[in-house]
């Protein structure tokens, strides 16, 4: 892990790659507005605010996390007109062909390409977060 201090930039191509974002992405809070899928330049962008598991004091930061190689963007249970909507993400898995966003509430973002790949950058300073994110027990 880094610093506390220090932003995080990360750099996946394949699913041992993808597992150390989904730790880092785990719990970020995403406004379903800063989502935005550009099918021309096969681009899919995501500005999250990431809970910061590696720092000890529990603190929050914006994320830029940029998807390449996406042909095709499935939505589950998201609809588009809640562009204020907060999206919990729990996970990012990846399998052949496809990267998947997973949310609370049993929500889903599905990338769909043959060569997916992603750049995560933490943009400006952290900040206190109001407590860390629990799940309840399953």
């Amino acid at each position: 892990m880094n610093e506390a201090g220090a932003s995080l930039r990360l750099r996946a191509e394949d699913a041992e790659d993808f597992r150390v974002v989904a730790a880092c992405l785990q719990d970020a809070l995403v406004p379903l507005g800063d989502m935005s899928f550009e099918s021309a330049q096969g681009e899919f962008v995501v500005l999250a605010n990431r809970f910061r598991w590696e720092a000890k004091s529990g603190e929050r930061i914006h994320c830029a996390v940029h998807f390449t190689g996406v042909a095709t963007v499935r939505r589950r249970g998201i609809d588009l007109r809640e562009r204020g909507r907060i999206l919990d993400l729990l996970t990012v898995t990846a399998e052949p062909g496809a990267v998947v966003l997973l949310f609370a509430g049993d929500l889903a973002v599905r990338l769909e390409g043959e060569r997916i790949g992603c750049r995560l950058r933490d943009i400006g300073e952290p900040w206190p977060a109001t407590g860390e994110p629990r799940h309840p027990d399953a």
